[in-house]
């Protein structure tokens, strides 16, 4: 496996490997893996005869006080996982590389980027589908793998292939949880060993919520209050939000008569964490 640092060395090696007509995935991520990563990573090297695994901590989708500086980087275990996966490289550029000086350009979206982590994070989706139509271009992948935890993420990337035309499939891949039902996040190491027992109140008002919408209910505003009061019981949660959300589109629905997102988003201490669940089928 290989470490590649810069965009024309990526752009080569994809060049070799489309002339020999492999067929080539790509796993962007921010580094720090772990089993949702190597799930992703695994689905990918059985669909796809090269992989690539973006390490990069993007700076363009963290806002003003976040933790960029902070968040967790281990590049020797990510390529010890990587490897083990089965992954052909790891494309790993600095932030030089991939915004050099007098970097002016961005792709931006409306509408679904305005509701949950929109809302509170105004420009991160704008550096998300920067960064991620950046990689696209370089890697040119078949296919691109990202997990539904991320599910607004996810929803924001396949609208942009659309858009804008881009010629890779994409493709979701479930939620990993712990034993225990928290889900994998590399934000997980922020927390305390109280926080972390905390944290469950995330997948508690999950699974609760899933569980409602299984025995038929069809409010939105009823599913949102239960997962809201399970969270409130906690002292250490702090709700960012708790919405219903159509799939789609991401705007707020008030009857669940179409395919939905569940979402959460909630401080514990001063680690923000995200879960959800969705239905695609009503």
């Amino acid at each position: 496996m290989k470490i590649i640092e810069t965009v024309g060395d990526m752009r080569a090696q994809v060049k070799v490997w489309k002339k020999e007509g492999y067929r080539v995935g790509l796993v962007p991520t921010m580094g720090y893996l772990h089993e949702g990563h190597q799930s992703l990573i695994k689905r990918a090297c059985r669909e796809n005869d090269k992989v690539v695994v973006s390490v990069f901590v993007n700076p363009t989708q963290f806002g003003p006080n976040e933790d960029l500086e902070s968040y967790p980087r281990d590049l020797e275990h990510d390529a010890a996982l990587c490897q083990q996966c089965g992954a052909a490289v790891i494309f790993h550029p600095t932030p030089a590389e991939m915004y050099p000086e007098g970097y002016c350009t961005f792709v931006d979206m409306d509408i679904l980027t305005k509701e949950l982590c929109g809302l509170s994070r105004p420009t991160h989706f704008r550096g998300v589908c920067t960064v991620v139509s950046k990689l696209f271009h370089i890697v040119q992948p078949d296919m691109a793998y990202f997990g539904e935890k991320d599910a607004q993420q996810l929803a924001v990337i396949k609208r942009m292939v659309s858009d804008l035309n881009m010629d890779v499939q994409i493709v979701g891949c479930p939620i990993v949880r712990e034993a225990d039902g928290l889900a994998k996040s590399s934000r997980n190491t922020y927390l305390s060993l109280e926080e972390r027992k905390a944290a469950l109140v995330l997948s508690k008002s999950i699974f609760a919520g899933k569980k409602m919408v299984e025995s038929g209910e069809k409010s939105a505003d009823k599913l949102v209050n239960l997962m809201k009061s399970i969270i409130e019981k906690e002292p250490l949660a702090k709700i960012d939000y708790v919405k219903v959300v159509d799939l789609m589109t991401m705007q707020q629905i008030t009857v669940l008569d179409r395919p939905f997102l569940a979402a959460v988003a909630v401080y514990i201490g001063k680690t923000r964490l995200i879960d959800n669940f969705m239905v695609q089928e009503v």
